[in-house]
Order: structure tokens, then sequence, then C-alpha cells
């Protein structure tokens, strides 16, 4: 395959993240030849989705690529440079993994009976069939082991960088004016929370919601809409900001004579802003996550079914409709660089020119890299037996925990049923984000142990999958002593979810830049930043596409396949609501009745 590709193109882009995927569609959408290399075997890139299996062979792959010494020798012209590309994995740190629950080897009997599959003969006991509810008790009591998440590994869904898009977002409204929005699913953020008075409680987000809600006094309620009113209606222009434009968002609320619960939902759940927020950012942010209130559900966001990896893929999917060549498994070993000009690229033993390269930060030859950024990413991911938070149903959550003391970052949490295919029945995905200030391990301890019982699981323990109780078995009378104390302090208050499997690791950050000496034509993506949604990668992608071809339209609506009429075909009629595929037979059938008649 490596000598199969054509040798000139308008746009070479390298890496499949999702500002490149966006620039990708775009300069396809409006005709020019595009080839899209990745070196990986998937999409996505640091915005990637896997399942439990791709996960570990992503890991693996990071490990062997430090020791990835390739020898390379360039194909170049007269009065051409050779700038060597870089290794892609070598901006992953800090990588560690950890199990706190035993192998089925490991397990005493009366554990590992529990781990029979559906359909065994408990299905049946002397004879009489057990009723859908105790099969349903039987499948929640079984006892997770490593095995068992290994073998069901197709069941997970997996993100190195886990987004939500806001309703009414920049990358909503693309979606939809593009037409890209049939290539994907989404699923509503069911709860917004936050950690008030020692315990997590739902953010009333709708109007409905506030004038329920009980915790808030009838004058608070005046107090929040009067001055979500200020926010959304007047802006942070408008003179009711006067004089703390320079001032931090606290400053500002604290003039309003708020009551401290109005003070926290605002804070800590609208602007989702910390004591350093300046007024202008949190103003901004209480108006985004306003207007998209209502749009698709009772909060203000979307979460992309099977994972965010999926939406590069969505426009790669476009770009590959209007002619771009994808080529994965294909590295870029550098390019040739001319008269402040990338002139190609060499990858393998081709040379393919090109009018513009777009290539992500993971790739970029080092010499042309300015600074590599200060907003590193710390991502813990974690798979429970439980929601941190018990409802009547699953929930797909939301949660922004502020800093406790000095030295902390803010700390966003999402946590994911199987409902959104993350994970199987019965488990939890939890995903925290924070920035970086020394590892992800010690940037998430405090948060970790605020949530989650993150402590190995002792063998003769097994605590079933539910929200609502704790089982334990024992093989000894002093493990069942401490197993009944363990259990009463958990059904005192909320059980804690355990922690089956956690994975830390460090991202590069998106703040990246090029020097002066960085060719013209080579545009940088960053990889995934540390806000909630994707607007950052949406105005990157803009800003790349404007830079290229400045009088052209940016990602105009995709024709529906029944729209696009191919030459020498007869262009079809109007479509009404109604029509169906068997139209025409309906058509023919009522003509063949009346003739009857």
């Amino acid at each position: 395959m490596e000598d199969d590709l054509p040798t000139e193109y308008d746009v070479i882009v390298v890496g499949t993240g999702m500002t490149e995927s966006i620039v990708a569609a775009a300069a396809s959408r409006i005709g020019k030849k595009v080839l899209h290399l990745d070196s990986n075997e998937y999409y996505g890139g640091l915005w990637a989705t896997f399942n439990f299996d791709g996960l570990q062979k992503w890991m693996e792959d990071l490990k062997a690529s430090k020791n990835d010494t390739r020898d390379f020798v360039p194909d170049l012209n007269d009065g051409e440079k050779f700038l060597m590309a870089s290794n892609q994995y070598s901006t992953v740190k800090n990588i560690i993994e950890e199990w706190f629950i035993s192998r089925d080897s490991d397990l005493p009997e009366v554990l590992s009976k529990d781990t029979q599959t559906e359909g065994s003969s408990d299905a049946a006991v002397d004879g009489v069939e057990k009723s859908d509810e105790d099969k349903n008790d039987k499948k929640e009591t079984k006892h997770w082991s490593i095995d068992r998440i290994k073998k069901e590994y197709r069941k997970f869904n997996i993100d190195l960088a886990p987004k939500l898009l806001y309703a009414r977002g920049d990358l909503v409204e693309l979606l939809i004016s593009s037409n890209i929005a049939r290539y994907a699913e989404f699923r509503a953020v069911s709860r917004v929370a936050t950690f008030m008075d020692d315990k997590l409680t739902q953010v009333p987000c709708s109007r409905a919601d506030v004038f329920a809600n009980k915790t808030v006094s009838v004058i608070e309620k005046r107090m929040l809409m009067q001055l979500l009113t200020s926010c959304m209606d007047q802006g942070v222009d408008s003179p009711e900001f006067d004089g703390f434009r320079d001032a931090t968002f606290l400053e500002y609320l604290n003039t309003k004579n708020l009551t401290p619960i109005v003070k926290h939902y605002v804070m800590q759940a609208i602007a989702m802003a910390t004591n350093k927020t300046s007024c202008r950012d949190g103003v901004n942010r209480t108006k985004h996550f306003l207007n998209s209130l209502g749009r698709y559900g009772n909060t203000p966001f979307l979460w992309p079914m099977y994972g965010s990896g999926e939406l590069p893929q969505c426009f790669c999917r476009l770009c590959a409709v209007f002619g771009g060549v994808y080529c994965l498994k294909r590295h870029l070993d550098g390019v040739a660089v001319s008269d402040d000009k990338c002139k190609a690229i060499l990858t393998g033993k081709q040379r393919l020119a090109l009018e513009h390269l777009v290539v992500g930060q993971g790739h970029l030859p080092p010499e042309i890299v300015a600074s590599t950024g200060e907003n590193e990413i710390s991502r813990g991911i974690f798979i429970t037996d439980r929601s941190i938070m018990q409802g009547e149903k699953e929930n797909l959550t939301l949660l922004y925990y502020p800093p406790e003391e000095a030295g902390q970052e803010a700390v966003t949490i999402i946590e994911l049923g199987p409902s959104t295919n993350a994970c199987p029945q019965g488990l939890y995905m939890v995903h925290m984000t924070c920035k970086r200030t020394k590892t992800a391990k010690e940037d998430l301890a405090y948060v970790v142990e605020r949530f989650l019982h993150a402590q190995t699981l002792e063998k003769n323990v097994s605590r079933t999958p539910t929200d609502s109780h704790t089982q334990t078995f024992s093989t000894d009378q002093q493990s069942a002593e401490k197993s009944d104390k363990e259990s009463k302090e958990d059904t005192a208050g909320i059980p804690m979810p355990q922690v089956l499997w956690a994975l830390y690791l460090n991202l590069p950050a998106s703040d990246i830049k090029l020097n002066d000496s960085a060719p013209s034509n080579i545009h940088l993506c960053s990889g995934p930043d540390l806000d909630l949604d994707f607007d950052f990668a949406v105005n990157q992608a803009k800003e790349i596409f404007k830079a290229m071809y400045p009088s052209e339209d940016f990602l105009p609506r995709a024709p529906d396949p029944e729209e696009i009429v191919l030459e020498g075909e007869e262009a079809p009629g109007p479509k009404f609501e109604g029509d169906n595929l068997s139209g025409e037979n309906e058509k023919q059938d009522s003509e063949k009745a009346e003739k009857e008649k």
C-alpha cells in the first residue's frame, strides 16, 4: 500500500484528531484534493474511544514507541531542508493502571461460583423455573473479576478525552448546519450535580426544577432568577457590569446580596467557576449554560453515544464522501521545506507534494515548536460498581468539583452508565479531568478520596453492583465480622462506589505555539483542551480553514443521499411528508383498484 498513493494534493492532513478531521471535511467539501493520514490503525488520536482490549493495546503501543528509533533517509530536492516528525506517543506521560479486584483463579469457591454465566443450571432449582426477577437478582450478584471485565471488553467504550456538547454550542450548530448530525447519536445529560453540605445534590436547571426545588426558599428563587436574567439579557458589556470587568466573578456576586446556596449554585453548577475566574468569563459561561437550556432536555448538555471519539469519525466520513483519501497505519516521517514553504511530506518510500499541510501537535517537527504549552491535562478513568449519586433511574451525570485548598485544581467529573454503551450492565464509568500540576494520580487524589472507594477489594468480599445495598461473602469468621462492620458503615449513609479498575495519565497541553521559522503553509492542530465542550477545536478548525481558503464557505450543508443527482439521471420530484419506499407500489395498487371498480 505504501507506494499506491497519488503524489500531489491540495491539502494533506496528518492525524485524525477532532480539529484535523473538521479541517479535512471542510477542505474536501469545497472540492479540494485531500489526503488524510494517521500512523494509528484507529481514528481519533488523543481524542479516541477504545473498548477495553483496544485501550490495553494502546498502552502497549505507548511503551513500545518509547524505543522507536526508525532510520530514515529523506528524498530531497536541491535547496530543501528535511525536518523529522515527532513521535506522537511521546506527549502522553505518567500512565498508571491499577486493579482493585482479583482474578477468577484467586477467588474463594463461594465467589467463583457467582461468575457463572446466564443460562446455567442455576436458572432452575429442584425442577422449578426461576422467575425473571430472580434471574435478574442472580445477574446482579455476580462477582466482577479481572477475567470477567477482560472477557466483556467489547461492552466498554472508554474515552481518552471525554467532552460534552452545549445544546447551542459551536459544535452542535456546526453538526446541524453541515448536515453531519445524521452520522451521530446523542443522549442528554440527565442531571448536573454539585457538592453542598457534605453531600451530592442535583442542581435545578430548568425553570420548573428551580421552582420545584425544596432546598431553595422563594426569596432565593427570585434572587436566582433575577441574577440569571441579568447575565442572559444584558451580557458582560452592559452597564450592569461596569467596574467589574477586571474583577473576579465571585467579587461581582458578593455585591448582589445572594444567600450562600444561591451563590453556590451559580458559581459551581452554572458558571463552573473558581475564586480566580474573571467576571467576564463567569458571565459568559452563565450565559452559555442558560442559552442551551431547554433545547434537548432539562440540562444544557449532550453526550455522544459510544464516546467522544465518534465525533472526529463523523467528519472523516463526510471528507471521504466528497473524495478525501484515507490511509491509516501510515507514518509521517518528516517534511521537506524550502523558501518558507513546506513542499512535501515524506512517508515510507513516497514523497507527496502539497499546497497546505495540516498536522496534529503530536507529529510536529520539534524545530518549529516555540512552546509546548502550560495547560497540560490530568486524566483519571475509573470502572466502578455503582453510581456516585443514588437515584431512582440510571443517570448521565456531570459534576464540577472546585479545589478544596491551595495548590489543587478544579476537577470535572462525567459519570456514564450502561445506557450510553460505555460499560456493561451493573457498572459505571467515571471520568475525571483537571489541569496538570503534578502527576494525574496526585492531582486527582483528593477527589478520588472524596467520592470513590479506591482500595483493593478483599478476595473474600464481594459487593453487589447495585445502588441500594452491599452484599458480603466470607470464608472465615474474622473477615465476616470485618465485612459486617464495613456494611453497616456503608448503609449508615450512601455507599461509596468501589473502584474495580483505574487508569491515570497526563495528556499534552492545547496551548502549543509554533515559532517564527515555521513554514507558512503548515497549520497546527492542538490536542484536547481543558474546556468541557468542543468549541476550542471547532474555532481552531475554522481559523485554519480561513487561513487556507479565505473566500470559501466553511462546511456548507451537505446534501442527503436522496438529494444527489448523478449525471444522466432524471431529477427526482418533490418529497412530501409521508413519502416512503413503497409509495410507487401503493400508487400501482390504487390504480389497479380503480380499474377493478
